[in-house]
């Protein structure tokens, strides 16, 4: 019996693969635990139509990363440290830190998981983040940090 499946199954496939199973497999495990379904021509054909959504949906989420990351580029966020005697600064910049000064300043949601700090920001200065904003697309953001 040909099995289209609708979530991964070790060992069998992944979600969306046909599949050919023994009858008594697709019968008593697959089609009970709803893991996939008959691979009739009805079924084909939704699985192509939403195949094709997702291909969709996914370049539309491409084309939006690519857009927020022309309008991140040349923006920057300014944040504080406090400097002792010597100019030695005090703590360090977290990306959680970033992402609040980005939402405050900029007007701009970034998840502080996405921002990637290469090395940590101790020093006064134009530092360079980079924002996975897609897993095709990140963007370089710089983070000024001045004296509090």
């Amino acid at each position: 019996m040909e099995v289209i499946l609708l979530e991964d199954v070790k060992s069998l496939g992944k979600k969306g693969d046909k599949v050919k199973v023994n009858d008594g497999y697709a019968r008593n495990f697959i089609l009970p635990k709803k893991l996939g379904v008959e691979a009739t021509n009805q079924n084909l054909n939704d699985l192509k139509l939403q195949k094709a959504h997702e291909e969709k949906v996914a370049k539309e989420q491409l084309e939006a990363a690519q857009a927020f990351k022309k309008e991140l580029e040349n923006k920057s966020v300014e944040l504080f440290l406090k400097v002792g005697e010597g100019g030695k600064t005090f703590g360090t910049i977290s990306a959680k830190e970033i992402a609040q000064a980005a939402k405050e300043q900029l007007g701009f949601e970034l998840d502080k998981k996405k921002i990637h700090v290469q090395e940590p920001i101790k020093s006064l200065g134009t530092h360079n983040v980079i924002i996975k904003l897609h897993p095709k697309v990140s963007a370089e953001f710089a983070v000024k940090v001045k004296e509090k």
